[in-house]
């Protein structure tokens, strides 16, 4: 299948998606929003594709292949956490990683760069998701002794993913055991998995996303582009908020409202030629959320990406 999308430019090194996220999908007051809705939202707006959100919400099988045909969106990739390091948890998270994995392989690819990327992330950690990112309290990261179980599972969900002919990414995610540049270099060491980049987890976490595109563009097989805003989070958790009070209060915000440089980012992308997906994301509630304003968000998030000469 071919998206047909005016935006889909044939030849093009990267196609930019959006992401159910953004609208709030995955917060604890979520509303279920109509999946026809949103993928109509992000194709009015210009999007060529969309990350899956929570699994069966676009639908499964034919529902979802015909669901995406309808609105001109590719599947760029979507989330999909496993308890690692945990045997009895890892043993019984792999059937969704396989029910995951049957959605993935129902969509249509009309091009093998932008398949869809499974995204491999840790559950959130209740320790570090109530306190999330910097400063980080080193008793409630994963020690020595740790890790080689932890990124023994890490290896073996990534090969069951590519056993179904897809590559896995994995998504440092404030909130959960991969936070921090030291944390992804270490997994990064210990696995072959690729890394999905989220430019502002990574920010909140201390990590500076140009130097990681620099350090790790050999393995990167996905990007999300978010902004961020180092002192909305450290306000945020100067009150003793969570993950969600950070979003709550405007740590994630809308592109070039935040602290990131995306004219720097998308210059280094080009730098090493990634080519493949980049999803906006624009993490926020759902609650008191005005639907027109968030689709003005993802308006003005992709003209800003695609007035920079790297991405346009």
């Amino acid at each position: 299948m071919t998206t047909g999308h005016p935006n889909t430019r044939s030849g093009a090194a990267v196609r930019i998606a959006n992401a159910p996220v953004s609208y709030g999908i995955y917060a604890p007051d979520a509303a279920p929003l109509d999946p026809d809705a949103l993928l109509a939202s992000f194709d009015e707006a210009g999007y060529e594709g969309t990350d899956l959100g929570p699994l069966g919400y676009l639908g499964t099988g034919d529902e979802l292949v015909g669901r995406l045909a309808r609105h001109r969106q590719a599947l760029a990739g979507g989330w999909v956490d496993l308890r690692y390091g945990d045997p009895e948890g890892f043993a019984a998270d792999l059937p969704g990683l396989d029910a995951a994995l049957d959605i993935f392989t129902a969509a249509s690819v009309d091009d093998e760069r932008f398949a869809p990327r499974p995204t491999l992330a840790c559950p959130g950690n209740p320790a570090r998701f109530a306190a999330p990112g910097l400063p980080v309290d080193p008793a409630l990261q994963l020690t020595d002794a740790d890790w080689p179980a932890f990124a023994a599972d890490v290896q073996r969900a990534a090969d069951r993913v590519r056993a179904r002919g897809l590559e896995p990414v994995f998504h440092p995610h404030l909130g959960t055991d991969v936070e921090t540049p030291d944390e992804i270099r270490r997994l990064l060491d210990l696995t072959d998995v690729s890394l999905c980049l989220d430019t502002a987890h990574l920010w909140l976490a201390g990590g500076d996303p140009v130097e990681a595109i620099r350090a790790w563009g050999p393995r990167l097989r996905q990007v999300h582009l978010k902004d961020a805003s180092r002192a909305a989070h450290a306000a945020a958790r100067a009150d003793g908020g969570d993950l969600w009070r950070t979003v709550g209060d405007g740590g994630f915000t809308a592109l070039g409202r935040g602290d990131l440089d995306f004219g720097a980012i998308a210059e280094a992308l080009d730098a090493i030629a990634y080519t493949g997906w980049i999803v906006v994301e624009q993490d926020a509630l759902a609650t008191g959320q005005d639907l027109t304003v968030i689709t003005a968000d993802q308006r003005a998030n992709l003209a800003l990406l695609r007035s920079l000469p790297a991405l346009g």
